[in-house]
């Protein structure tokens, strides 16, 4: 698997300047330090525990989601519900931790090694692709709710009309690309038409209908899970506002964090958490520190997670660092096994 395009110069340069966007947007709107202590002292833990809790459905009942992919994708046998919920989890620590979207190789790295399948990759790889592309139609869902009952800052229109589209694009895309089987992969092939040939696989759930409505209505549950975990710390909060806004935040978190500069894009997805709130009445401050605290629920389940399977897994952090590189041995290591 290629790194990310563009120079290590080109790289430091964009997060210089997002930082300094950061900086720039605190020092116009920061609020005084003293003030996030009033919000968190305000903290009714019950609805912390709350979120917490639907936090972890959403993250069981998506892991699920992405298995029913995965039994579309390879041959049996097939990995067991507690190997993938633990990849799965490993892969949002990856998230969480590291820059860029380490956690995505690093679930399927999870999966290869522990059913000793290494050129099975790229097809697992596939299934993650597609599990996305689930992502895609709830987050689509989303956006056209929020659209007709939240009240959406001028500035967050386009962005999220321009966020819509490129995920309605890529959907049309890969349904396209599904409707025409890959068939089987020829040894002559090149490592890399190899590889691709085979990420197809994960694409099959799409041309099976029952499989395809299973995996969705799963994804759709446990994005619902989650919405209602940015309500339930909406009330940890004191924050008195209903599903509409809830979903508003959701949606611009996932908006931002979409390009993760540095880990979980810290600061950037507070700043713009407190921006949208402000429609709502919503001080800054108390705005800026619900996000503080929003994303320490959303990270803290996944993180901790993370940690017991890394261990449990026989992983260390330092391995995780490197998925992408032990990744791109594994593709070469032979013809995928496949349905």
């Amino acid at each position: 698997m290629k790194r990310l395009p563009g120079s290590k110069a080109a790289r430091a340069a964009l997060v210089v300047a997002v930082l300094a966007t950061v900086v720039a947007l605190l020092t116009w709107r920061g609020p005084r330090v003293g003030r996030y202590g009033d919000a968190f002292q305000a903290v009714v833990w019950e609805w912390v525990a709350a979120a917490l809790a639907l936090n972890l459905c959403s993250i069981a009942v998506r892991s699920s989601a992405w298995r029913v992919v995965i039994k579309q994708a390879c041959a049996p046998p097939y990995p067991g519900q507690r190997l993938v919920f633990s990849a799965f989890s490993i892969g949002l620590l990856g998230n969480a931790a590291l820059p860029g979207r380490v956690g995505e190789v690093a679930r399927v790295a999870v999966i290869t090694r522990k059913m000793g399948r290494p050129g099975s990759w790229a097809a697992f790889l596939g299934s993650v692709f597609t599990h996305r592309l689930f992502d895609v139609v709830a987050l689509g869902g989303l956006v056209l709710y929020v659209l007709f009952t939240a009240r959406i800052p001028d500035w967050a229109v386009p962005t999220l009309a321009a966020f819509a589209g490129v995920g309605g694009a890529v959907l049309i895309a890969s349904l396209l690309v599904a409707r025409r089987h890959p068939g089987p992969v020829a040894e002559q092939l090149g490592p890399l038409r190899r590889v691709l040939q085979t990420a197809r696989y994960g694409l099959n759930v799409l041309r099976r209908p029952l499989p395809a409505a299973e995996a969705l209505a799963l994804q759709l549950l446990g994005w619902t899970a989650q919405l209602f975990a940015v309500w339930a710390a909406f009330q940890a909060f004191g924050i008195d506002e209903g599903v509409a806004a809830a979903g508003l935040v959701l949606l611009i978190m996932n908006v931002v964090t979409v390009f993760p500069f540095w880990p979980g894009n810290v600061g950037l997805l507070q700043a713009a958490i407190a921006l949208v709130l402000l429609r709502y009445g919503v001080d800054y401050a108390h705005g800026f520190a619900f996000g503080i605290g929003l994303q320490a629920i959303e990270a803290s389940v996944g993180i901790l997670l993370g940690l017991v399977f890394l261990a449990r897994e026989g992983f260390s952090f330092a391995m995780l660092r490197r998925m992408p590189e032990v990744t791109d041995v594994e593709v070469d290591e032979g013809v995928p096994r496949i349905a």
